[in-house]
């Protein structure tokens, strides 16, 4: 989404007293700076907390909230002095302000500079901020074994990972294995995996852990076959 169509969609969803609002905000921080530590916090409550496309699930941890956008524009609103204010912001912000800062990344020109939020919030157990962290500006910035890493972690928290922004381009060999691995270990320990799995380790298929999963159809206990079976089951040509 271009800075110009989240602006639209913003124009559609917000109130009309909340747009004035970011205006006048936008105005502010673009004169000083420093604005920004009183205005951001403000936003969901001045501007709107609900999801940016009408009818979106706002369970969805990948949906963008009217919140979201309002903050990307106010720091864009900034220009380059955006980049000094970030780190503050962040620390302080509770999980929709951190949520709206990390979805501002790829509208800032910060080069790999803020890889360092990225990287935070991979690092929580929080699915909003994790599914937030992990769009354009991680595809673009984060090294492949770090975004290897955070592809598993949304396996093991239950982040929907289709939707992420670097699945499949960014996904590397070691990615593909890992993840067929943890699926192993999943089923072996008689657990269900997300269907979804297969986007990935099928981008370089593990023979010997994909033939591991295999295995485990031929298990004899019955809660690793019954988990096999399910795993297999949506992968076409796995042996059923």
């Amino acid at each position: 989404m271009t800075i110009t169509e989240l602006s639209a969609a913003l124009e559609e969803r917000a109130r009309p007293e909340g747009l004035a609002w970011l205006r006048e905000a936008s105005a502010a921080v673009a004169a000083d700076p420093t604005a920004i530590r009183s205005r951001f916090p403000m936003v969901g409550r001045k501007v709107g907390r609900g999801t940016l496309e009408e009818g979106a699930d706002p369970d969805d941890v990948h949906a963008w909230h009217i919140d979201d956008a309002a903050r990307t524009l106010l720091l864009v609103a900034m220009g380059e002095a955006a980049e000094g204010e970030l780190a503050e912001l962040y620390r302080f912000g509770d999980a929709a302000e951190r949520r709206g800062l990390l979805r501002a990344l790829p509208y800032l020109n910060l080069g790999d500079r803020a890889v360092y939020l990225v990287d935070d919030a991979v690092r929580t157990n929080d699915t909003r901020l994790i599914a937030a962290a992990l769009g354009p500006y991680a595809t673009e910035h984060l090294p492949d074994a770090a975004y290897d890493q955070a592809v598993l972690k949304c396996v093991f928290v239950g982040v929907p990972i289709t939707p992420l922004d670097g699945i499949p381009e960014r996904v590397t060999p070691e990615c593909s294995r890992m993840l067929a691995a943890l699926v192993h270990e999943r089923v072996a320990a008689g657990r269900d995996v997300p269907a979804e799995v297969w986007t990935v380790i099928d981008k370089y298929p593990h023979a010997e852990e994909i033939a591991a999963i295999e295995a485990e159809l031929d298990s004899p206990f019955e809660d690793r076959r019954a988990a096999a079976e399910r795993a297999l089951k949506h992968r076409p040509g796995a042996r059923a």
